[in-house]
């Protein structure tokens, strides 16, 4: 029996993966647990494993398809089954025959008063052209008769046309003397996460009035309590606690004092918060993914610690659940480590604000007549100005401060 394979769902808020790779191909046999194909959100990548043994009697979307999940992707039966019935493009396909029967392009053009072999010969001939392919074909002004078709059912996709613009276009003399010229570049396509993040991005920046704060505080007592978990954290059961989750646990303890900044600014309202779901920016290979800790407010300095490992270790593999990177109520990214003295975060809207957490330098202060230096991290506070007025958001900036020159004592609390 045929058995369509649909596009998974990965958390509630996804409305579509795009195919990245296909492991199998039209007419492969396949087994359970055998990889058809891999995806990805706009944050993460998966791999879906058949749960059925059997042939692949069709594949509908070829690699690099916006595919709506719950799609119908591809067919596994048995030899000699019909799969036409479970495609999503049947009525698209439909439609396109007839428009071709009816609006024949210039190659396909006969004497519809030959005899009815002529008629028949016009049926087989019919191209068979993704929308993108087409699309750049008219872009570009290419032939797509002279593409040579390498997708599924001899269709024709847009790497055919590619290949053609590459291999088979001749040059009028303008171009040459254009492409003698040209500098030497690689063109890569923007992967999804990239373009998510420069939407996200530009939109926050074209969509709020966002003003950055800088301070600094005296590290010296967490790094006192760093290195005294390091000699005799494990005899109490502790993991290996950062100061990124120091600064993390002090800003679940800090944000609800200042309820306009543990929020969303939607326009004509405010959504005030009476939890810390606090979201943690992360660098993968893949760009930059900000997964949420939820009701870090309640939760122990061990706790935050362990959760940030693992959501780091799922964002690096590419498999966090995007459920997991939802309902942030404000976030924290951390540059310290890359040396970065100060820098102006970006808003992750709706939110209100966000913290940078910058690297330790160490600077000369007087104290009883006496020059001393002392290791400063630095903090900068980006907050969305109509949501939150300057002084408002710097006495967050200096409780906080206070949180983590005496971290000891907070953690007493």
């Amino acid at each position: 029996m045929a058995i369509p394979i649909i596009m998974p769902r990965q958390g509630l808020s996804v409305e579509s993966c795009i195919i990245t790779k296909w492991h199998k191909e039209k007419g492969d046999t396949v087994e359970i647990g055998d990889l058809l194909f891999t995806y990805e959100t706009d944050k993460a990548t998966f791999e879906e494993e058949s749960q059925h043994s059997g042939v692949v009697l069709d594949i509908f979307f070829e690699e690099g398809d916006d595919v709506p999940v719950l799609s119908n992707i591809c067919v596994i039966g048995e030899e000699g089954e019909d799969p036409s019935i479970y495609s999503p493009h049947t009525e698209e396909k439909t439609q396109e025959f007839m428009q071709d029967q009816t609006e024949p392009t210039e190659k396909e053009e006969v004497d519809f008063h030959g005899d009815e072999q002529e008629k028949a010969a016009l049926n087989e001939n019919i191209i068979k052209v993704s929308p993108r392919a087409k699309n750049l074909a008219d872009r570009e002004g290419i032939d797509i008769t002279e593409a040579i078709p390498t997708g599924p059912e001899g269709r024709i996709i847009e790497r055919d046309i590619l290949t053609l613009m590459e291999n088979e276009r001749p040059l009028i003399p303008s171009e040459t003397i254009e492409k003698e010229s040209e500098l030497d570049y690689e063109e890569v396509n923007v992967p999804n996460i990239r373009r998510v993040i420069a939407r996200t991005m530009h939109e926050s920046l074209m969509t709020s009035a966002q003003l950055t704060l800088h301070s600094s505080f005296d590290a010296t007592d967490i790094l006192d309590f760093r290195s005294n978990l390091k000699d005799k954290g494990e005899k109490f059961g502790l993991g290996r606690i950062t100061l990124n989750d120091m600064i993390l646990f002090a800003v679940s303890r800090t944000l609800l004092n200042h309820r306009n900044l543990n929020a969303y600014f939607l326009g004509d309202s405010m959504q005030l918060f009476n939890r810390v779901n606090l979201g943690v920016a992360i660098d993968t290979p893949r760009g930059l993914i900000v997964p949420t800790i939820s009701n870090a407010d309640t939760k122990s300095l061990n706790e935050i610690s362990q959760e940030v490992k693992e959501l780091n270790e799922a964002c690096q593999s590419g498999t966090i659940s995007p459920d997991l990177l939802r309902n942030g109520t404000f976030t924290v990214t951390n540059l310290g480590n890359l040396g970065i003295e100060s820098f102006t975060p970006i808003l992750n809207p709706p939110q209100t604000g966000i913290l940078g957490v910058n690297c330790i330098t160490h600077r000369a202060r007087e104290t009883d007549g006496e020059i001393e230096f002392y290791p400063a991290m630095g903090l900068s506070l980006t907050f969305d100005h109509r949501a939150v007025d300057g002084a408002p958001a710097a006495r967050f900036l200096n409780e906080l401060v206070e949180n983590l020159e005496e971290f000891s004592l907070l953690l007493a609390k």
